[in-house]
């Protein structure tokens, strides 16, 4: 006896076109039922005569696909049929019969196929308990209360439009923890969790082994090994999905049900070119400003079409003696991995010499922060630019290999943007395409009672998972280091953290920032937003912001707080606030720390605009929002003004001027669209006023009126002397409470960085990436001996 489901011309996609049959009969019995208006059961057309049998969202815009039968063998438009088979087997069978998938069911008791409301595809017997389940065989996605054991895994699609398996794989890993893996044709490479740190370094423990994970109805995800995480729009009533992209990054989506459209409420990995594999074999990823792939120099693409197989040498490698080689540098490339020796405190050149002499070395990595550590490479995998490298990979290369002494890698093959433009709406972006602000109606309009559920899910869930198998101590220490990552306080802890917010710290627009010891001794900021109008979207911006960046140079925000009327942020605590109160007050900061804060907050800004997932534009850089620590190490804080920037999308309204007068573009006033060249002109004030010791954005007066403000007349005086070829323009520029304790090599370098960045036509504005380098390249001058009367004083 068979059961078919077959597919009719012009209707394949449509569910209502399936017709059941019994045997040839023409009574219909509904063996396959479908979920109400969630989810679709049926073939799925991605080419003119490919289909597979899949199940997607009916409501989302694109039919997004959550499981497959035979991502791997699509079959014929015509003729193909899914059958419920006498031996209880349920086979998609292509046109000529062949089978194609099965489900070996191994008994004759199969009385029906039903797709649930969970999307489980289930077989069921007479009495309805289920005998097989799709989510047994996940493809690409879980979905909510679908259990992740030790015997499943995630595999991404190959490709844009290719949904046959591909490299990135989500995997208990075989100590117990989750992780997410490059597994090519070529190499097997570990990305995720942080490959420098170890198991409870990065949150997790690896010592329960019962290997069990759960996506929950609130957009929570809780596993066996201590990784737990939420969506940003948590809460119930929103159809949820964790996904491995092809881009080999992990992903929360959740659904706009009005716009079909997803949104990502979560994700694994912030700077993509940390995954491994993306290139391929030798190729090196890049953000220019989105993450893409470029060749090195003496290599191209292996096949023009597909950047899995990397890029291949225009050149033979030999082991002849009489083949003359030379070294490229490409400054802040590396390559992760396959490091055939490794060596600590050795020069430059012994490096090289090391590379010259095994014949298998193909590159080296030579680190430039002072460690002097030499790789010497086998292989060429996992290559990527950041400007927060420290160093450099020297190619080796034939004589005969023609390069230019500057090494440009552009990068102009597209390689890893998730998902198309038209079905993504990122979640961390405060504006619509059409410049609106998102609502944010699952975060907050529940909290009391979120709150109340959330503590029952972490109680009842780590009962679940953990009571039957004795937890050791080490381990619970695990999940006490991630329960303390970002995540939501209560009014309650943090009026008892502040001592009733008794010590205060600072004073800004948007709110007051209190000192804080939590529960667990750390030290924190808490800054409590006052009443205004736009408290919410103040509030709302610093979470999406910075809640989900992570960067030395940049203020890490523990979690906030949303009850009632409270708004709070807590923030970690710096020592030495801010650097206003150090450059323009009676403590003269040192040569070598204003250095250090030119270049750090450069860092912190280029990580904003070129390796975030989104372009996350500051818009109120200044000394008042660049926080100092212990060693005088910049961060910049206040993101309550921050513009995020959709990859892809010109949008740039805003709905007011923002930012703070003198440090603010022409482009605010003109009209123009916004985009990260106002951070630029707002750092260019910054390193000026670092080098004057003075605030530029005054206004000079003459003759009891104002006439131009300390900033253009500086500009105008300096661009002047160094016409004029003035021999000591440069001291007449520096802070004299310097008393010559500087470098002139640095600050020159400072100036003209300065100078350029607040050019009034931005396209002539440099931009930050380049500015680390510029600076790095005189990082290693000669170093200012730092002494009482040149070092930051209270």
């Amino acid at each position: 006896m068979k059961r078919h489901i077959v597919i009719w011309k012009d209707c394949e996609e449509d569910s209502s076109c399936i017709e059941c049959r019994l045997d040839d009969s023409k009574d219909c019995m509904l063996w396959l039922t479908f979920s109400e208006n969630l989810l679709s059961l049926a073939f799925y057309s991605v080419d003119e005569n490919a289909y597979y049998f899949s199940i997607w969202f009916t409501n989302s815009k694109e039919k997004t696909i959550v499981w497959m039968a035979n991502r791997d063998q699509p079959v014929n438009g015509k003729g193909s049929r899914i059958s419920l088979l006498g031996d209880g087997s349920f086979v998609l069978t292509d046109v000529d019969g062949s089978t194609t998938w099965e489900t070996n069911t191994s008994t004759t008791d199969v009385q029906r196929a039903e797709l649930l409301n969970s999307g489980n595809l289930v077989l069921k017997d007479s009495s309805g308990k289920i005998l097989w389940q799709s989510f047994d065989f996940p493809t690409d996605t879980l979905l909510p209360h679908q259990p992740f054991t030790k015997t499943k895994k995630l595999i991404s699609r190959l490709g844009r439009g290719n949904y046959a398996a591909g490299y990135f794989n989500f995997i208990f890993d075989n100590d117990n923890v989750l992780r997410l893996m490059y597994d090519g044709p070529d190499i097997s490479s570990v990305y995720w969790p942080n490959i420098d740190l170890d198991v409870f370094q990065n949150g997790r423990t690896n010592y329960n082994s019962s290997r069990i994970a759960v996506l929950d109805d609130m957009g929570r995800f809780l596993s066996s090994d201590g990784l737990d995480f939420s969506a940003f729009d948590s809460g119930f009533g929103v159809k949820r999905r964790l996904t491995i992209d092809y881009d080999g990054n992990l992903r929360l989506y959740s659904l706009n049900n009005g716009s079909g459209l997803w949104t990502i409420t979560w994700e694994a990995i912030m700077q993509l070119c940390s995954v491994h594999g993306l290139c391929g074999k030798n190729g090196i990823c890049v953000y220019s400003p989105e993450p893409k792939c470029s060749c090195p120099p003496g290599y191209e693409m292996a096949d023009p079409s597909n950047w899995n197989k990397g890029c291949t040498p225009r050149f033979s490698r030999t082991c002849s003696q009489s083949q003359q080689v030379k070294f490229l540098k490409i400054q802040h490339v590396d390559f992760y991995g396959f490091d055939s020796s490794y060596n600590e405190r050795i020069s430059l050149e012994s490096c090289k010499m090391k590379c010259l002499e095994d014949c298998q070395c193909q590159a080296f990595s030579y680190r430039l922060s002072g460690e002097g550590r030499c790789y010497t490479k086998a292989e060429l995998f996992n290559g990527y630019k950041s400007p927060n490298f420290p160093g450099a990979i020297y190619l080796k290369l034939p004589l005969s290999i023609e390069t230019s002494e500057a090494v440009i890698l552009n990068g102009t093959n597209q390689t890893c943007n998730a998902t198309e433009s038209t079905t993504i709406i990122r979640s961390s972006s405060m504006y619509e395409t059409r410049g609106k602000r998102v609502r944010w109606v699952y975060l907050y309009s529940f909290a009391s009672v979120i709150g109340a559920i959330e503590m029952l899910f972490i109680v009842s869930g780590w009962w679940l998972l953990f009571r039957k198998h004795g937890v050791p101590e080490v381990a619970e220490e695990g999940y006490r280091v991630i329960s303390s990552q970002f995540r939501k306080f209560t009014y309650v802890e943090l009026k008892k953290a502040t001592n009733n917010f008794k010590e205060e710290l600072g004073k800004g627009a948007s709110g007051t920032v209190y000192k804080g010891v939590l529960a667990d001794e750390r030290v924190v900021a808490v800054k409590k937003l006052e009443d205004a109008y736009q408290i919410e979207e103040v509030f709302w911006a610093e979470v999406s912001t910075i809640g989900k960046i992570n960067h030395m140079n940049l203020v890490r925000m523990w979690g906030f707080c949303s009850e009632s009327r409270h708004r709070l942020l807590v923030y970690e605590y710096v020592e030495n606030q801010s650097l206003d109160k150090h450059l323009f007050s009676g403590n003269v900061l040192g040569w070598k720390e204003r250095f250090k804060v030119a270049l750090g907050s450069s860092k912190g800004l280029a990580y904003l605009h070129h390796e975030c997932l989104e372009w996350v534009t500051h818009c109120d850089v200044k000394p008042e929002n660049i926080l100092l620590d212990g060693e005088f190490e910049p961060k910049i804080s206040d993101f309550g003004l921050a513009k995020l920037s959709q990859r892809g999308s010109n949008n740039s309204e805003f709905s007011r001027i923002r930012g703070t007068k003198g440090y603010m573009a022409p482009e605010w006033a003109l009209n123009l669209p916004i985009t990260a060249k106002v951070d630029v002109y707002s750092y260019g004030v910054v390193i000026l006023e670092l080098v004057k010791g003075i605030r530029l954005s005054s206004w000079v007066l003459e003759d009891g009126e104002e006439q131009e403000t300390e900033l253009t007349r500086f500009v105008r005086v300096v661009k002047r002397k160094i016409h004029c070829e003035e021999a000591a323009w440069i001291e007449d520029a520096v802070d004299i409470r310097l008393n010559g304790q500087f470098s002139r090599i640095q600050a020159e370098k400072m100036v003209e960085i300065g100078i350029s960045c607040v050019d009034e036509d931005r396209s002539k504005r440099p931009t930050m990436d380049s500015i680390v380098q510029a600076l790095m390249e005189c990082e290693d001058e000669v170093k200012v001996p730092i002494t009482s009367e040149n070092r930051g004083r209270t």
